[in-house]
């Protein structure tokens, strides 16, 4: 019969607490009784609870309107309280306010609807075969919870249609791999034993079992164990129907029952700080959270594992840097003030002419990242992107061997309707949108990204008019402190701005677009997915990386010469680069945001803003510590579950990881420390995830995959542009190439000695245009006739004064030259090394094919038990017919039958 569910006319604030099964309501108390309430459990203590969904209450004093979807007598019964008033004698009460009455009655018919939804929404769960139980008398005021329970056929039957691998009673051997890489792999695991994390210690890993896809029909072959059970309820929780869904921790870590093992163990093998030097517990994280969360955790695992080698190189790089910067011809020139070098102003009108020798901290500086050194790192780094993509690939096929993912096939779930055994949307038709429908939005999409990375350029644009006007304001100071050090001060608080806008706008761009996705409306969960991220990324990358783009290819390029400068906004003069080069700056600004964000957008927001939270609830809230205390021992699993954050999603987790791995590769031409940064950041981000996982969010439901998805696509991506940029860095923001052309082409002796020199070019102080000369042309106690300017141009007693010097091209030419030859040789040698190292390990594809044999072996070996089994069955009954039944001729047979077992 039809399930009995709870009366619309009982008011949706009055206490429940409600078993609800097919045929019968029973009040949780009078089961209470029978049961003990022990653990994530139903009331009556056996059936535990498998996933809980929560709602609101609206307590109310007066009795609520009803809707007329509950009841039909409203207007009757309205007529009848307006008659009675009217006879009455009692002098008249004030009237209501007709616009809260009016606010009132829309929310009760909005309560009302949620409440009619939720439960034809239940309704349709019993139907499937779940048992529920609701429950409303809760210590979390206005919250009530469903719990649902997926009883053992239920699973079955959802198992065998997800075709989900399960163990098999064979086991087999598990071979290891004879060649010399899995010798070199066994033999790192062997001394890295004590780095591993102490779960599994009973777990022979040279014994697997056989794995097959659930079938209610080979179920003696397989060992089933119970699954947390998870459905979608995404539109009903997008509507306000119910306010969330999770299913349930197992435990506290402070408990020592057998229950909360999982997760105890996970916060002391993972999430503590004091075991920050030891692999991750993979396995275990897998079977708690699912294979979705277990291979974001191994593929962080996997990098910060291979940023080890990227790190020790990189510093050994910086330390060259360090040591050989004394014997570094062009810096020891620049600091000699000897050459008495004098250079023409920095900006118009307030800055006057300058010394370069003032110029030598910065040239020792930026010997320390631009030197022959460099081009060898960036060639490194380049291969270990490959080595990193290959070794990941062959990690994730080793985790898909082990956790039975190997024949798991990409079948696409309709959006809203995440392969639950029910329709999700229970009122209502389903829309189908033609591509003429979603050409708007995608239309609106291109148009608003477009937009938006438009504002981006127009606000790193405001930022260096920034640098330009506040140059100008020290240079004119009268405070000495002020112009003591005007381009350090400059470039800092320029990068620090750049932090503070880059932190804001990735808050504001992710939001526009998932807004931008919704428009779209993806026909399925992975396609919604793959386009929101994707979209998040093109934002996210170019609001992080716009300014140091600017920096490395654009600044000090688009500058003029003196006389002729560039000048935008009216008179703004475009920035220019120091003696020794924009790399400095760039190296600052990669610094400087490559922490700030690990720092601040990293770190310190999933430190502070969860702690932030409690506090805030712990102010509302009217209980002092103890009695919160006290209070919170109290409280069931559910209702402490639902105190925790909600789990939204893994993409802002692998998104910080994504942009990261762009500062590393991108221009780690121009900061070698890069990696060492990283390495740094992300033992401390597993540790700060896994606490937050445990501690601070509500369990995921468990999803399965084989892959990391998009992300692989955009890291493919970025390794392969990182090797472009990588080549333009070095041929156009360094010096490597301008001192290459002339050690072997204009140097007398072959050396480095006269390089300062040969990078100036000649102007005549004569040549300014008006109101553009010094204020104070004697401000070096002479006057100046001649200055010089970074720049291969003709000097001015030339028959082409000031146009661009043969030098120029030649050294353009074999820029150019080097982009073209160092991109191809270094993605020659990447595809070299893809090619050499096989996706797939040799011991697992034998494994594979080994599995394949003795599954076919195991089935075939079953159904000749069967027809044995039958056969006898057969020869039995014929043995055993009374004789006066007379017998039937024998039938002619292939082969000869033996009877000699009757008897």
């Amino acid at each position: 019969g039809r399930t009995q569910m709870q009366e619309p006319e009982k008011q949706v604030g009055d206490d429940e607490n409600t078993l609800i099964t097919n045929g019968q309501d029973l009040s949780v108390d009078d089961v209470s009784t029978l049961y003990p309430q022990v653990g994530p459990y139903f009331s009556d203590g056996h059936r535990r609870v498998d996933y809980v969904l929560a709602y609101h209450i609206q307590k109310s004093v007066n009795i609520r309107r009803r809707s007329s979807r509950f009841s039909d007598n409203n207007f009757i019964q309205g007529l009848r309280r307006s008659l009675s008033m009217r006879s009455s004698r009692a002098p008249l009460q004030p009237k209501e306010d007709p616009e809260i009455a009016a606010q009132e009655q829309r929310t009760n018919y909005h309560e009302d609807d949620k409440r009619f939804r939720r439960e034809e929404f239940e309704e349709n769960l019993l139907e499937t075969g779940l048992e529920l139980e609701r429950d409303e008398r809760c210590k979390i005021p206005g919250i009530g919870f469903l719990k649902i329970h997926a009883p053992w056929n239920v699973l079955c039957q959802e198992a065998e249609l997800m075709k989900l691998k399960m163990p098999t009673k064979k086991v087999y051997d598990v071979k290891q791999g004879s060649n010399v890489v899995e010798k070199i792999r066994l033999f790192i695991h062997k001394v890295t034993a004590p780095l591993h994390p102490k779960v599994d210690a009973n777990r022979q890993d040279s014994i697997k079992s056989l794995s097959h896809p659930f079938s209610r029909e080979k179920q003696h072959l397989t060992r089933c164990t119970r699954a947390k059970y998870s459905m979608g309820i995404t539109s009903l929780l997008a509507n306000g129907v119910y306010s969330s869904a999770y299913p349930l921790h197992d435990g506290d870590i402070t408990e020592a029952n057998a229950e909360s093992n999982d997760r105890k163990l996970l916060y002391e093998e993972w999430a503590s700080y004091s075991v920050f030097y030891k692999y991750q517990p993979i396995g275990l994280i897998r079977k708690y959270f699912g294979e979705k969360v277990g291979l974001y955790f191994a593929w962080l695992g996997v990098y910060t594992q291979m940023l080890i080698p990227a790190a020790i190189v990189g510093v050994i790089v910086f330390l060259y840097g360090c040591a050989t910067v004394d014997d570094n011809i062009p810096s020891m020139e620049i600091c000699d003030s000897r050459n008495n070098i004098t250079m023409c102003p920095l900006c118009d009108r307030a800055c006057s002419y300058w010394k370069l020798v003032t110029a030598c901290g910065t040239a020792r500086a930026s010997h320390l990242f631009d030197n022959p050194a460099t081009v060898f790192f960036s060639i490194f780094m380049a291969l270990w992107a490959v080595l990193f993509m290959e070794h990941w690939k062959r990690r994730q096929m080793r985790l898909n061997y082990i956790w039975d993912l190997t024949g798991l096939g990409e079948e696409e779930k309709v959006r809203h309707q995440d392969g639950s055994l029910f329709d999700l949307r229970t009122t209502g038709e389903k829309v189908k949108l033609t591509c003429t429908d979603r050409l708007p939005a995608y239309l609106t999409t291109v148009m608003m990204m477009c937009f938006l990375i438009l504002v981006t350029f127009a606000i790193v644009f405001g930022v260096i008019l920034y640098r330009i006007s506040i140059k100008a304001a020290l240079h004119v100071s009268t405070y000495p402190t002020a112009r003591s050090n005007i381009r350090a001060t400059v470039k800092t608080t320029a990068a620090i701005i750049n932090l503070i806008i880059i932190i804001i706008l990735d808050e504001i761009y992710a939001a526009i677009a998932r807004f931008l996705t919704n428009l779209e409306v993806p026909k399925t969960d992975k396609s919604f997915e793959e386009r929101l991220i994707f979209k998040t990324f093109i934002l996210k990358f170019v609001n992080a990386f716009t300014p140091i783009v600017y920096l490395a290819f654009f600044r000090g390029r688009l500058v003029g010469r003196p006389g002729n400068y560039l000048y935008v906004v009216g008179s703004y003069r475009m920035e220019e680069c120091a003696h020794a080069g924009c790399l400095m700056e760039l190296c600052i600004q990669l610094c400087i945001t490559m922490l700030g964000k690990q720092l601040i957008q990293n770190n310190l927001f999933e430190i502070g803003i969860p702690k932030l939270k409690k506090l805030l609830r712990k102010r509302k809230s009217e209980l002092d510590c103890k009695e919160e205390e006290e209070l919170s021992k109290t409280l069931q699993r559910h209702e402490k579950d639902h105190l925790l954050g909600p789990f939204n999603s893994l993409n802002p987790e692998y998104m910080e990881m994504i942009i990261q791995f762009g500062m590393v590769t991108l221009f780690v031409a121009s900061f070698p420390l890069a990696p060492l940064f990283a390495l740094l950041n992300n033992i401390i981000e597993i540790r700060l995830d896994a606490k937050k996982f445990i501690m601070e969010l509500r369990r995921p439901i468990a999803a399965r995959a084989k892959d990391i998805g998009i992300w692989y696509n955009l890291l493919r991506g970025l390794s392969k542009v990182a090797v472009i940029v990588n080549a333009f860095v070095i041929s156009f923001t360094s010096d490597f190439i301008p001192r290459l052309v002339y050690q072997y082409m204009y140097s007398p002796d072959g050396t480095m000695h006269g390089f300062v020199n040969h990078t100036l070019s000649y102007f005549n102080v004569s040549d300014f245009q008006p109101n553009t000369d010094p204020l104070q042309p004697m401000h070096l106690g002479y006057k100046v006739e001649i200055c010089r300017y970074k720049d291969y141009r003709e000097p001015p007693w030339s028959s082409t004064p000031y146009e661009l010097s043969k030098e120029f091209w030649a050294i353009l030419a074999a820029r150019l030259a080097f982009v073209i030859v160092f991109q191809n040789v270094v993605m020659l040698m990447s595809d070299f090394v893809d090619w050499l190292i096989p996706d797939i390990p040799k011991d697992i594809s034998l494994q594979i094919h080994k599995e394949k044999i003795l599954m076919v072996e195991l089935f075939m070996k079953e159904e000749q038990v069967k027809r044995l089994a039958a056969r006898d069955h057969h020869y039995q009954d014929n043995c055993t017919l009374p004789l006066s039944v007379p017998q039937s001729p024998p039938q002619a047979r292939s082969r000869p039958i033996s009877h000699t077992n009757c008897c």
